[in-house]
């Protein structure tokens, strides 16, 4: 698969993240507070996201070795969405208003990256060599 349909693969599980989240969310809202249904909607949207990035997105086998490394992307997404809005509210005057939708725009490479690392690194960080084949005499 090349890096174009990863992309735009990646674009689809994030609007798909983006709907579970705000699905669930709403549902956990009907019985818990509003911070503990964003708290588990967020991270059950993760847990789904990592599949659907693995399995679709890189069409790689899940490890659990990527599932506790997976939480980087979103740890990339919030640093770059949060020093671009500051950078675009603060420094270049922007509105607050739409800010954080271009910023959020602007992280969409960022986190692309980070979740390709991620996804695609080997899980071992050295492949043991192949045994060498003897001569039969």
């Amino acid at each position: 698969m090349t890096v174009r349909g990863q992309i735009v693969r990646f674009a689809l599980v994030g609007a798909v993240n983006t709907g579970t989240y705000y699905g669930l969310y709403l549902v956990l809202l009907t019985w818990l507070p509003y911070v503990a249904a964003h708290v588990v909607a967020f991270l059950l949207s993760m847990v789904g996201s990592f599949f659907l990035t693995s399995y679709f997105t890189y069409r790689t086998r899940p490890t659990w070795r990527k599932f506790l490394l997976f939480p980087l992307t979103n740890a990339a997404n919030f640093v770059v969405t949060t020093s671009g809005v500051y950078l675009l509210v603060d420094v270049l005057h922007f509105g607050s208003r739409y800010a954080p939708l271009i910023a959020a725009a602007a992280a969409i490479p960022a986190t692309f990256v980070v979740s390709r690392t991620i996804m695609l690194r080997p899980d071992s960080r050295r492949e043991p060599a192949p045994e060498p084949e003897r001569v039969r005499t």
